[in-house]
């Protein structure tokens, strides 16, 4: 199941949020979301995987990404939309 780590205050996160919307993708059943609100184990999960403290990160096996346009992106072609 792809994971999304996230945190409430960024607005890139909410992109990506947004966008899981608009794809009909279900949190549960299409992806899982991890909170990574700074300070939290999330963070620290994300800056172990993929070498940064920054969000919104995808991973989804061996396929691990930041930035909210490559997650969209991503996600549009997963689903074939």
């Amino acid at each position: 199941m792809i994971e999304l780590y996230l945190s409430p205050e960024c607005p890139f996160c909410r992109k990506v949020e947004r966008a899981t919307a608009e794809l009909g993708l279900i949190e549960g059943t299409d992806f899982s979301v991890i909170d990574a609100s700074p300070g939290s184990v999330g963070r620290m999960t994300v800056k172990n995987l993929g070498g940064r403290s920054m969000v919104p990160f995808l991973v989804d096996g061996d396929s691990r990404m930041y930035e909210s346009d490559d997650i969209i992106a991503y996600l549009k072609e997963r689903t074939g939309t």
